[in-house]
């Protein structure tokens, strides 16, 4: 899928304003790009595996986003080009008629802005991208490493080095989805499941992300595993993941969902009984999911959840007791924390 794509390049303390002028022609999602220090408390929240390096703060700041999507035999969007004559300078020629008015809107709202804030530049540039763009981005943090006391994870783009005949090579290429293996929840969730997987365990793997989870629990002898994150992207790329490791799909259940809000799903992933639900997601939705995974488990089966910041580890075990779970494990790891629970024989 190709999309035009713009980015406009101002100041740190214009993005608010810029943010807000961008909602007003009905554009909400969008991307800054700066190089504001991040502060502790901001690193502990953010979902990611790997943080890139950071740059010095110059106060620039760089906002990018999407009007509408273009076809590859579309004229007018492969004509897109400078030429000189916007504003500062910038001008970005006819795409199609709904973009280019709206462009030229956006722009007299900077001439209006710049009366109150210091937009700096203002300048905006056009081309395009596509799904691929983002997943190429993770190839330049992303290298091979071990997990636990056997599990290798290797990116699909690079040769497994130091293998021996125990280890259990996982080949992920994440993509846009979560889960890579290098974030420390991540791999406390898989600490986890090298202790409590036993052979011929079935797993309810809830917000999936790339796969990995279910991957390394399949190949740590599990019978199955349901897959379920509530964005269809990751199902997608969890689908690629598990080709990319050969395990058999019929072992596999791939679903695109939301367990909290979604009753009729709710009914049909609960129905079945598993020995180990583990989810890897944020404390937020940890705690409202808890009383929805206890009727999932067997008795005597084992919830391993992560995602959870050392600050709400308190509200997610509170939320495992009142479900009617009991916690038999925690471990800590940089300020994320990963608990494990039990749900006792009635």
């Amino acid at each position: 899928m190709r999309w035009l794509k713009y980015t406009l390049k101002t100041t740190t303390a214009a993005v608010d304003a810029v943010s807000e002028m961008l909602s007003e022609f009905g554009i909400d999602s969008i991307e800054v790009e700066d190089n504001v220090p991040l502060t502790e408390e901001e690193k502990k929240q953010m979902f990611v595996d790997i943080l890139p390096p950071s740059k010095p703060d110059d106060g620039t700041s760089m906002v990018t986003f999407y009007i509408e999507e273009a076809s590859e035999d579309d004229e007018n969007a492969s004509a897109l080009h400078n030429s000189g004559t916007g504003i500062n300078g910038d001008y970005l020629s006819e795409t199609r008629e709904g973009a280019a008015e709206t462009i030229e809107k956006i722009k007299n709202r900077l001439s209006e802005l710049r009366e109150f804030v210091d937009i700096g530049e203002g300048t905006i540039t056009a081309g395009f991208t596509d799904d691929a763009e983002w997943k190429d981005k993770w190839k330049d943090f992303f290298h091979s490493f071990r997990v636990g006391h056997n599990i290798m994870i290797v990116p699909t783009w690079e040769e497994p080095k130091g293998v021996s005949d125990d280890d259990i090579v996982i080949r992920i290429d994440p993509g846009i989805a979560f889960g890579t293996g290098a974030h420390e929840t991540t791999r406390l969730c898989m600490e986890a499941l090298q202790k409590y997987i036993k052979p011929g365990v079935k797993v309810l793997d809830v917000g999936c992300g790339s796969g990995i989870l279910s991957i390394a629990s399949l190949k740590l002898g599990a019978a199955g595993s349901v897959a379920i994150d509530i964005d269809p992207v990751a199902v997608r790329a969890a689908k690629d993941n598990f080709l990319e490791n050969d395990v058999e799909l019929s072992k596999v259940r791939l679903i695109s969902g939301d367990l909290i809000t979604d009753n009729k799903l709710r009914r049909d992933i609960c129905s079945d009984c598993y020995d180990i639900v583990v989810a890897n997601i944020l404390a937020p939705v940890l705690v409202p999911l808890s009383p929805v995974i206890y009727p999932a488990l067997k008795d005597g089966g084992v919830y391993i959840c992560s995602g959870i910041s050392e600050e709400l580890a308190d509200s997610v075990k509170k939320a495992i007791h009142d479900a009617g779970m009991w916690l038999i494990g925690e471990k800590e790891e940089n300020g994320w924390v990963c608990l494990v629970a039990k749900k006792e024989n009635s």
